[in-house]
């Protein structure tokens, strides 16, 4: 929205400006006092502002009748013929006392927070030429008529939330430019609607419209810019189109256009911008630039173009914008670069061209963004590059590069590169260089991933003092992380992952400034870019376009690292990932590891920690991916804060941890449940063994006693003695006792 609504705004002030002159400042203020009536209609148009705030001289008093002398308005002769109250933090809405002002030429309520509906009652205003209503919170449909705006030059209703179909200005014969964009109109592009006036400007970017780029639209011979980019349009582009003989900018972008591109776009010889990218085009780029000279960016990238570079692009002088990425263009770089002094951005990147990087663009010597990543590049890096002094950006990921030393000691002398990614290049067994390197002053961005190199961490690094972002992962660097590292003043994002680094973690990594306690997370902003920070081995990566969009983040997984986890790590308050998997760390997890309050990832898996999981860390309120499996960790898993949110297999791998479904208390009344059932187990296996053996043994005595003829007589003889002749002599001594006592008994 940025350059796009600055240059609305540029245009709007330019033609107030203009109407100022001619219109009202052929009339200068010769009174201070308004009209009564429109004294009346602006006090009563105040109330349905929030002035509270705006500073607004005059409006804030409803006894002043000098309404001429308020801020924003002016006047004719006692008429108020111009309101500007641009950027004036207003609220609220648009009254429909505004009808009442009916000497008003000009409207400029732009860059404020006013809502609700646009009162129909603007389209009434006789004289009104210029309606600026941009950056506000305007809803509902735009209050067009057929007889509606009958003077108006110029609308501009951009940057709303208006919606339903696009308005149309029958009645405005002087229309000349309407400016929609970023809104949600939708449905068809209504071209008969719009071609009856000398319109120049058509900005509709943005909205919602569908169907195909209406051919009617040619019938606007005085276009000189037609704007109709992020929308859902389709379908081929009409010939017709390129018909229009003053057409200087023409933005198509970020459609679902189809076809191919027909030679008759050459006929478009005034012709400054030409943007389709981001479209579906097939085919390959007519070869037709020769008539545009007045050409200063194309960008036909992310589409599916085939063939070669159009070598006509040679032929615009002006040029300073080329991006063709993202297509499958092949051939060499034949472009003579010669003719192009003015080149600022070349951006071929993501194509199938083969060759070598031609020497000659070294001549533009105003170029600072150079992009030839992802294509089928050979070579080295031309020596001319030392002449590049102007070059901020440069790209050459996925091609074919070699003798990275070299490569390095050339670009070295461009004291203005400030990002370089050389990902999947130099992969032919190349050592890191050590020495002969001292440049890169301005230095923001270093990539050197997955380019298979051997060596250590090169001592040079040190002298870069502006870099912010360090990538050398996925090559085969070994040795010590050195203490230097962590002392870069605006390091703020480092991944070293996928290495063979050893030994313990350097202090200065717990003080690093931009993340630690003591540091600014504030950076300088830098222009859009196009990085790709590499993740895996196939080249599969998270993309960031500007350097203010890396999270801040420390990466050291997949290395041989050993040693304690650093407690200091808690004093970066504004780290956002912490990424030591795969290591040899040992010892606890330190508790301090809260501090780290704009943590996001945490990953400590498959080490050798032990002791419990701290329950601080359930204060990292951002936590989104948090790691522990394949370690030594025993006791509870902390509970409340996002550890709700994450999965048993973040813990997995810990046989003494417990899990998200089972306490500790539980698993240790488990182990008594288990005791017990042991105990009672040996109790029945003891009885069983008992009864067994008491079996056995008569068994034994019974088998002794058949087998046995004189212990069998003598056990018999025992049962007969016990069992029988002891109870019969019993029971007679018995019986013959209670008779004697009955003989004996007295009776009266």
């Amino acid at each position: 929205m940025g350059g796009n609504c600055c240059f609305v705004h540029f245009l709007v002030a330019a033609v107030l400006a203009h109407f100022h002159g001619a219109v009202v400042g052929q009339y200068l203020n010769q009174t201070t006092h308004c009209d009564p009536a429109d004294l009346e209609a602006l006090l009563a148009f105040s109330k349905g502002l929030g002035t509270d705030d705006a500073g607004l001289v005059g409006w804030e008093s409803p006894n002043d009748t000098s309404c001429c002398s308020w801020t924003g308005v002016s006047c004719d002769l006692g008429r108020v013929v111009g309101l500007d109250l641009s950027n004036k933090s207003l609220s609220g809405g648009i009254s429909s006392s505004i009808a009442s002002l009916d000497s008003l030429v000009a409207i400029n309520l732009s860059r404020n927070s006013l809502r609700g509906q646009a009162p129909v009652e603007l389209g009434r205003l006789p004289g009104l030429r210029v309606l600026d209503l941009s950056v506000n919170l305007f809803s509902g449909g735009f209050p067009a008529s057929e007889d509606g705006f009958p003077a108006i030059e110029l609308v501009n209703i951009s940057f709303n939330r208006f919606d339903g179909p696009h308005p149309s200005f029958p009645a405005a014969a002087k229309l000349t430019v309407l400016d929609i964009s970023g809104n949600t109109f939708s449905g068809g592009i209504n071209s008969s609607t719009l071609c009856h006036a000398p319109v120049q400007v058509l900005r509709f970017s943005g909205n919602g419209f569908s169907g195909e780029v209406p051919s009617g639209l040619s019938r606007c011979k005085a276009l000189v810019e037609l704007s109709l980019d992020r929308n859902d349009l389709t379908g081929d582009l009409s010939s017709n189109l390129y018909t229009l003989p003053k057409l200087r900018r023409l933005r198509l972008q970020e459609n679902q256009l189809t076809g191919s591109l027909d030679n008759a776009l050459g006929n478009l010889s005034q012709l400054v911008q030409l943007d389709l990218s981001n479209n579906r085009f097939t085919g390959s780029i007519p070869d037709v630039f020769g008539k545009m000279r007045w050409l200063e960016s194309v960008n036909l990238a992310t589409n599916e173009l085939d063939g070669e570079l159009p070598a006509s692009l040679s032929s615009c002088p002006l040029l300073r914008v080329i991006s063709l990425r993202n297509n499958s263009l092949s051939g060499e770089i034949a472009i003579d670069f010669n003719l192009l002094p003015k080149l600022n951005t070349f951006d071929i990147g993501t194509n199938n061209l083969s060759g070598v990087i031609p020497p000659g663009i070294a001549v533009c010597t105003e170029l600072r963004t150079l992009n030839l990543a992802r294509n089928k590049l050979v070579g080295e890096i031309p020596e001319s590059f030392k002449e590049l002094r102007s070059l901020s950006y440069l790209s050459l990921t996925g091609n074919s590069f070699t003798i990275l030393a070299s490569a390095l000691q050339v670009l070295q002398h461009l004291p203005n590169l400030t990002s370089l990614v050389l990902t999947r290049n130099f992969r032919g067994g190349e050592t890191m260089p050590v020495h002969g390197i001292s440049g890169f002053k301005s230095m923001q961005v270093l990539v050197l991933a997955n380019c298979l190199l051997t060596g250590v961490i090169p001592p040079w690094l040190q002298s870069l003092g502006s870099l912010n972002v360090l990538d050398i992962s996925w090559n085969k660097l070994n040795g010590n992380i050195p203490p230097w590292l962590g002392k870069l003043d605006n390091l703020f994002y480092i991944d070293l992952s996928n290495n063979s680094f050893s030994g313990e973690l350097p202090m200065s990594f717990t003080q690093m400034s931009l993340i630690s306690t003591n540091g600014s997370s504030e950076r300088s902003p830098t222009e859009d870019l196009l990085l790709l920070i590499m993740r895996n081995s196939t080249g599969q990566g998270l993309q960031y376009n500007q350097v203010s969009s890396f999270p801040p983040s420390l990466i050291l997984s997949n290395n041989l690292l050993v040693g304690p986890i650093l407690s200091g790590f808690g004093h970066l308050v504004n780290l956002h990932v912490l990424d030591l998997s795969w290591n040899n760390f040992s010892g606890p997890i330190p508790y301090e590891l809260s501090g780290m309050s704009s943590l996001e990832v945490l990953n400590l898996a498959h080490n050798d920690l032990n002791g419990s999981i701290p329950s601080s860390l359930t204060k990292l309120n951002f936590l989104s991916k948090f790691d522990v499996s394949y370690n030594n960790l025993s006791g509870d898993i902390p509970t409340g804060g996002q550890f709700s949110t994450f999965s048993d297999e973040d813990f997995a791998g810990n046989s003494a941890l417990c899990s998200l479904w089972k306490s500790c208390h539980q698993a240790v009344q488990s182990e008594d449940e288990d005791e017990h059932h042991d105990m009672d187990t040996a109790k029945q296996i003891t009885s069983i063994m008992l009864e067994v053996g008491f079996a056995f043994g008569l068994l034994m005595l019974w088998s002794a006693l058949y087998f046995v003829r004189p212990w069998r007589i003598a056990y018999f003889r025992l049962v007969d003695s016990l069992l029988l002749d002891r109870p019969c002599v019993w029971t007679v001594v018995k019986v013959t006792s209670l008779g004697f006592r009955k003989e004996n008994e007295v009776h009266p």
